[in-house]
């Protein structure tokens, strides 16, 4: 889901809107001995979050370094309280929207549980802000696949396991699947949210039900506006946020984004230069995979797979409909194929971090324990 421009414009408001309520008084322009005040507040929050949300215990694991894959450096994180439990790898959304800035309030619970990888992408984050946007380029489908296998080799060695658990959301979703059906034998199962499964349907069907839903809950002005631009495809760009924006609503993705974004400014250890980074990637990133993706369909995400696949989804994805999530487990082949509904759309996973948890302990996490 591309979410950059909104993004932008939500974290300007979230900064404009902290400052003044901070710094209110008749100038209009703030004094030096102001932003120092900022500067002071935000270097509280980022201490406070440090020691709230950091792991202790003698077998505990916490580490955040640059490793080599694809020849360049990328960033990524491994936090967990017991190094015996299952490594979970997630996989980003996006493309191009790192989850590393702001997840370590989110998925703090699931440390108990799961030793937990996240992944600033090729061209994401601090990668990029690493190696700089020279590597746009080599952003292709088939290098974030070979990037993935590259980690999880890493993963396997260094934490010495010999498979890992895999959970995509939204792009991470394709990137997940592609990486699994490529190499089955480096994990334990392949978990999927806001699941992908046909990008050449995905935008009629979430139109169909986006005005659903408005109907059902008597929306006038969503319904107008949504039967103003007709039924994708679209041919301009109002067309798709006026969809969007009501997927959002409906979703609750506004709430969700705005959280995020103050998450993400005040994490510990983050510098300005970081949360740069961490949008600018986002653009780069879509804009060199979503013309890769948005012709892929169910033959190329679907067919047989070599492992457990489960895809756990919001009740109400507006954006990767629920409907296709549960086409996708259907029609697969698998070992075992289990779709799992929890509230919430997209962002249930971020949203419903319990919830989704709790299926993840019960569905899943006793197959990393038996083998």
């Amino acid at each position: 889901m591309r979410l950059s421009n909104l993004i932008r414009s939500v974290l300007v408001a979230h900064v404009c809107a902290v400052g003044a309520l901070a710094f209110a008084q008749e100038s209009a322009q703030p004094s030096p001995a102001d932003y120092q005040k900022f500067d002071a507040v935000r270097a509280f929050l980022q201490a406070r979050n440090a020691r709230d949300y950091a792991i202790a215990g003698p077998n505990a694991i916490d580490e955040g370094k640059y490793v080599e894959l694809g020849g360049i450096d990328q960033w990524v994180t491994i936090r967990g309280e017991n190094r015996d439990n299952p490594v979970l790898l997630f996989l980003h959304g996006g493309p191009g929207d790192a989850t590393n800035p702001w997840s370590y309030a989110v998925f703090r619970s699931w440390l108990r549980h799961f030793t937990v990888v996240q992944w600033d992408q090729r061209g994401t984050g601090r990668t990029l802000g690493r190696s700089g946007p020279s590597v746009a380029p080599t952003i292709t489908i088939e290098r974030m696949v070979a990037d993935g296998l590259e980690l999880t080799e890493w993963l396997r060695e260094s934490l010495g396991k010999d498979k890992v658990i895999v959970l995509g959301h939204s792009w991470g979703s394709i990137l997940a699947v592609l990486m699994v059906k490529s190499r089955p034998e480096l994990f334990h199962a392949y978990v999927g949210t806001g699941q992908v499964v046909d990008e050449t349907r995905n935008l009629v069907v979430a139109y169909d039900e986006v005005l659903k839903k408005a109907q059902s809950l008597g929306e006038l002005r969503a319904v107008d506006e949504l039967r103003s631009i007709g039924r994708p495809p679209f041919t301009d760009g109002r067309s798709f946020a006026v969809q969007r924006k009501w997927a959002n609503q409906f979703e609750g993705a506004d709430r969700f984004i705005a959280e995020m974004l103050g998450l993400g400014y005040f994490a510990a250890g983050y510098s300005l230069r970081d949360v740069h980074d961490w949008l600018d990637g986002q653009q780069l990133t879509a804009d060199r995979l979503v013309p890769l993706t948005s012709e892929l369909t169910i033959k190329d995400l679907g067919g047989r797979f070599e492992l457990p696949v489960f895809v756990i989804q919001g009740t109400e994805d507006f954006t990767t409909p629920t409907i296709l999530a549960r086409e996708f487990v259907e029609t697969i082949e698998a070992p075992r194929k289990e779709l799992a509904l929890i509230d919430g759309g997209h962002f249930a996973v971020f949203m419903e971090p319990e919830a989704f948890l709790q299926e993840l302990v019960q569905r899943v996490r006793p197959l990393a324990l038996t083998r």
